[in-house]
């Protein structure tokens, strides 16, 4: 091997070791990450490993690469744990971004969607009123979406630094200890996800918690999913299937009434493949208060892969790339991006354009701590809080 040669590998084994572990910060750190960013060797695509270190609240970030041996790679930054890219092979063999994401920490800091790709917690989606009552007591939360709680509150899990193991090239480790009353939660909650690809190219999502004190939990990931490629356009060509006969329809600020309503005969049956635009623009009241789909499906507990509930499929009308869905969780979140409105430049450089992904997440249902007929939602000290998604690809 010439010398050449010699100086190219070592710069594409420098990258691969900055991208699969958390890069130091310090002056030969940054030189590898530079040289590795010229050489275009980065095993993140184009991301560049420098540009998602950075202190905040006195901890380090950093970005981590999961890998198979099938060509699925899934990018990460321990702050607020967030997919920042999720590659796939598409129905060519052409390796597809399909997870919208910033090319850096200061990107995400600064985006006006707070929450791409990141993971939520300490509840997932909306609390009514911004409070709820555990034990005869009544908590107050942050009125963060109208007169409503959501993801958590202002500083929700998206905007911490978790810290971060990785143990293998396929697994990374992120943990967080959320103090008691915290954005008006009780319980020092103890909180571990831990993301994985698999030899069978999904990447598995298992979220781990206890709590000192009674509290409410309901943790998801917040991916935006373009299974097209990143910056390809809008998803309303993509195709849903749902497995769930009823969801929960919402009052005017996005919170169910209680009901459990019939999807059938209604823009909201995604029971067989429909494209994602389909009927998005039917004069549908739920379809007004939500500008579009923003609902809860009660998933019907079909089995399918990993002994789990098969939740959905989502398939690229021009990619091919087809994404399953299966879960412990009773309900999935389906969002039609439709608040997006193009104001954050994502890492392709295109812009997160208005229905330009959807997101599907895996949880206990809206407004759960108000819901007495709801699946319970609580957590008691003694016990923990356990639970498995995996999102599956393949292509047709």
């Amino acid at each position: 091997m010439n010398q050449t040669l010699k100086t190219a590998a070592l710069v594409v084994l420098a990258a691969g070791a900055i991208a699969c572990n958390n890069p130091e910060n310090n002056e030969e750190t940054q030189k590898t990450a530079d040289s590795a960013q010229v050489a275009g060797a980065d095993s993140s695509g184009a991301l560049n490993p420098a540009n998602f270190e950075a202190t905040i609240d006195g901890k380090k970030t950093g970005l981590y690469t999961l890998k198979n041996n099938n060509g699925m790679r899934v990018a990460i930054t321990s702050y607020g744990g967030r997919i920042v890219g999720l590659w796939v092979p598409d129905r060519s063999g052409k390796s597809t971004d399909v997870v919208i994401g910033l090319n850096s920490v200061d990107g995400y800091r600064n985006a006006t969607e707070a929450y791409l790709g990141a993971t939520i917690g300490r509840y997932g989606n909306r609390i009514a009123k911004a409070r709820f009552k555990l034990d005869g007591r009544e908590y107050t939360l942050a009125a963060n979406n109208g007169p409503n709680n959501l993801h958590g509150g202002k500083k929700g899990f998206q905007y911490v630094v978790w810290d971060a193991a990785q143990p293998n090239d396929s697994t990374l480790e992120l943990s967080y200890t959320s103090p008691d009353m915290e954005e008006g939660f009780p319980g020092e909650l103890k909180v571990k996800v831990t993301y994985s690809v698999t030899a069978d190219n999904a990447i598995k999502m298992e979220y781990q918690a206890t709590s000192s004190k009674n509290t409410i939990v309901n943790l998801t990931n917040h991916a935006y999913f373009n299974l097209n490629g990143e910056g390809s356009g809008d998803i309303l060509q993509q195709t849903a299937q749902i497995y769930a006969d009823q969801y929960t329809p919402v009052d005017s600020t996005l919170i169910p009434t209680g009901k459990l309503d019939p999807v059938a005969g209604t823009p909201f049956d995604f029971t067989k493949p429909v494209a994602i635009g389909a009927r998005i623009g039917e004069d549908n009241t739920q379809l007004k208060y939500g500008r579009g789909y923003d609902h809860n499906y009660v998933l019907n507990g079909t089995k399918g892969d990993y002994g789990l509930t098969h939740a959905a499929t989502f398939t690229g009308d021009q990619s091919g790339i087809v994404m399953d869905i299966y879960t412990q969780e009773p309900g999935l979140q389906f969002y039609s991006g439709n608040f997006n409105e193009g104001k954050n430049t994502l890492k392709s450089g295109a812009k997160d354009i208005h229905r330009g992904a959807f997101c599907a997440e895996t949880q206990h249902f809206p407004d759960s701590p108000n819901q007495p007929a709801f699946p319970s939602v609580e957590l008691k000290p003694g016990t923990a809080y356990h639970t498995v998604s995996y999102y599956k690809f393949s292509v047709k």
